[in-house]
């Protein structure tokens, strides 16, 4: 299957009211009990508001409501073209090309992407990994004024199972305790941890299997095969996201930027289902 393009995009979505049945459709359903009488109904569009009524009592189901499109003035297909474009391109969408791309203004396109990257950290969750993963950490930002050695900038941890799923934290240092407290929380006990000689790394001995490669003599794949290219190959990405398509992001929102390219990635194989899943599924309501 194939990506939607936007022929196909505007042909399933081509108006607000489609867009509003679908949200009815994915959350509740016709026969959904009604959470004030009780009983199974259909359910009726209501005119003069984006909500759905009980055909026994009249109680209204709002869609939007607990969504990232709650209280938002903007229009739904506007909402939904925007998701669109997050899954159809390879380094992110600024939210000047937003603004562009919609017609609003420059805070509401701001705010749209700042939403839909939340609900693609939300959606991609993180599970805990195990088998061989790869663990590694870089700098993301510019120097302070006569800093060195990483002063000033950001860390980005990252965590990422041999064939299966990564995981990345913005961390605040690369002292031992920060970096162990993060793997301990998403790698399972026991699997084997590829990382770099980064001493920090080494109390991870006593609970996995730690395997390193010495960057520094030239080493990028161990006696055992041991590895870090797949996370670093990640950060590249990542980092080429940031500076190619945003130019500066700030210290505060970085893991909402890490995470969307996260979604994206963990889903690099099945790219043509990120759409229907991020117009489907919404755990923010869960939360």
């Amino acid at each position: 299957m194939k990506q939607c393009n936007v022929r196909q995009f505007f042909a399933q979505y081509p108006n607000d009211e489609t867009c509003l049945e679908h949200l009815f459709n994915v959350r509740f359903g016709q026969g959904h009990e009604c959470p004030k009488c009780k009983r199974a109904a259909k359910w009726y569009r209501l005119q003069s508001e984006q909500a759905f009524s009980c055909q026994w009592c009249g109680h209204h189901i709002h869609p939007m409501v607990g969504s990232i499109f709650e209280k938002s003035r903007t229009p739904l297909q506007l909402w939904f073209y925007a998701i669109f474009l997050f899954t159809t391109t390879r380094n992110g969408v600024a939210a000047k090309e937003l603004q562009r791309q919609l017609g609003v203004t420059y805070k509401t396109a701001w705010r749209m992407a700042d939403r839909i990257r939340t609900h693609m950290a939300n959606v991609d969750g993180d599970g805990m990994l195990s088998g061989t993963v790869e663990v590694d950490e870089t700098y993301v930002g510019g120097y302070k004024k006569g800093a060195h050695g990483g002063q000033g900038k950001a860390v980005v941890l990252g965590m990422l199972q041999q064939d299966g799923e990564l995981v990345t934290e913005v961390v605040p240092d690369r002292k031992r305790d920060t970096l162990a407290k993060h793997v301990v929380d998403h790698v399972e006990f026991g699997s084997t941890l590829n990382t770099d000689e980064l001493p920090s790394y080494k109390p991870l001995d006593v609970a996995y299997d730690h395997q390193t490669v010495n960057h520094s003599k030239g080493e990028y794949v161990g006696d055992l095969g041991q590895t870090t290219n797949s996370i670093e190959g990640f950060f590249s990405q990542l980092k080429r996201t940031i500076a190619g398509t945003h130019i500066y992001v700030s210290d505060k929102h970085l893991w909402k930027y890490a995470k969307e390219c996260e979604y994206r990635f963990n889903r690099r194989m099945t790219p043509e289902l990120m759409l229907g899943e991020l117009l489907s599924r919404f755990p923010e309501l869960d939360a």
